[in-house]
């Protein structure tokens, strides 16, 4: 499966970092907060384990996960964008969470096999230029028996429900999102990509893809405007 252009979405996102967080809040009404809430519940995290947050944007996904690990856990927080990773960098310092920060593109991370216990990815799996190459980097720097998790936006399948969230996305968000980013096109490719990339079983099929997950799960949000996908990496790979 080929994805967008990473240097037009890096630019991109550099474009609306200001003003991302913002945008965020008003267009979910503050839902993607327990979004990803419910991702690290769903992952099984422990505290003291070593997670991984790729495509962070501005963090908000590795502080949940810091606050899991507590004390002695560690969050390493990476996206390929230095204008999001550095409002990460002032919130961890605003908010007085440690994070690990580095710029890395989750297509191709440095980190050595088997280095964390977790690896998330919230809202950004389709916004790469090769998904099913970041889902099997994801599982890769995982160790045998962890988990990849992944949020990302689908599309709702409930009549009426789907209608009314589909004009709203297609209308409304990118004019709200335009007006507090400035940056209108971004927003319309939020919408575009949404409405378009694999959901539901059919994500589940491309990380079977990567032949490195011996379980997958998904679970519905929201009626179907967002799912979290869970994949345990294969405890045998090494052998």
């Amino acid at each position: 499966m080929q994805g967008p252009n990473s240097e037009k979405i890096k630019k991109m996102f550099g474009s609306i970092a200001s003003g991302y967080d913002s945008a965020n809040t008003v267009l979910s009404g503050g839902i993607h907060h327990i979004w990803k809430k419910d991702v690290v519940q769903a992952s099984g995290v422990q505290p003291g384990f070593r997670v991984l947050d790729c495509a962070t944007g501005t963090g908000d996904l590795a502080f949940e996960f810091k606050k899991a690990v507590g004390s002695n856990g560690q969050v390493t927080a990476t996206d390929f964008c230095e204008e999001m990773l550095a409002i990460a960098e002032q919130k961890s310092k605003d908010k007085n969470i440690p994070l690990i920060t580095e710029i890395a593109d989750v297509t191709n991370l440095k980190f050595p096999d088997a280095s964390f216990d977790i690896c998330s990815i919230a809202f950004g799996i389709r916004n790469v230029s090769d998904p099913l190459k970041a889902l099997s980097e994801m599982a890769r720097v995982v160790r045998p028996g962890g988990k990849v998790m992944v949020l990302e936006f689908g599309q709702p399948t409930i009549p009426v429900f789907k209608q009314a969230y589909n004009f709203y996305s297609r209308f409304i968000l990118p004019q709200i999102g335009g007006a507090i980013t400035g940056q209108p096109s971004a927003y319309r490719y939020l919408q575009e990509s949404s409405s378009e990339f694999p959901c539901r079983e059919m994500f589940v099929k491309l990380m079977k893809q990567t032949e490195k997950f011996e379980a997958y799960s998904y679970r519905t949000l929201s009626g179907g405007i967002a799912y979290i996908y869970s994949g345990t990496v294969t405890r045998n790979r090494f052998v």
